[in-house]
């Protein structure tokens, strides 16, 4: 059984990246390296790990298709949290990439400095099973939904 996760993200400068992680998502470092940081929502010693990558990797510069779509942050709280974070978003200027409707939730997706997807996620049906066959009988949706920014 899993118990919790954490993401380790390859980004250009971590110890630049860390500080849009502790301003955007109120994170906290928690350690440091040569080429890593480490970084906590305050319950865990990191729940995400930034890491140089090395420049010189062919790859270093490609994102391609296979890859990470997103990494989902759920939120507490209600429709004016979720919009909250979206205004704060756009004062920080991060790109937002959309707004969806899941049947189960809404999702506010944008991404970081170097371009690793993110998404906060509004859950409104909380019984999981409920929540499978909502996901099943529309095909795990992703539609359009209009969010108002406070």
């Amino acid at each position: 059984r899993i118990r919790r996760t954490h993401l380790a993200l390859f980004v250009k400068n971590p110890f630049e990246t860390a500080s849009w992680y502790e301003d955007v998502l109120g994170m906290e470092v928690t350690a440091r390296g040569d080429r890593w940081v480490f970084l906590s929502f305050g319950q865990k010693h990191h729940d995400i790990a930034l890491i140089q990558v090395d420049p010189t990797s062919p790859t270093a510069e490609v994102r391609g298709d296979i890859n990470m779509q997103h990494y989902g942050l759920e939120i507490e709280g209600s429709m004016d949290d979720l919009r909250r974070l979206y205004g704060m978003l756009l004062r920080k200027n991060v790109p937002v990439v959309k707004t969806t409707d899941h049947a189960v939730g809404y999702g506010l997706y944008f991404t970081d400095p170097d371009g690793h997807r993110f998404e906060f996620f509004l859950e409104t049906v909380h019984d999981d099973e409920e929540g499978k066959r909502l996901l099943g009988d529309y095909d795990a949706p992703s539609l359009p939904f209009d969010l108002t920014p406070l």
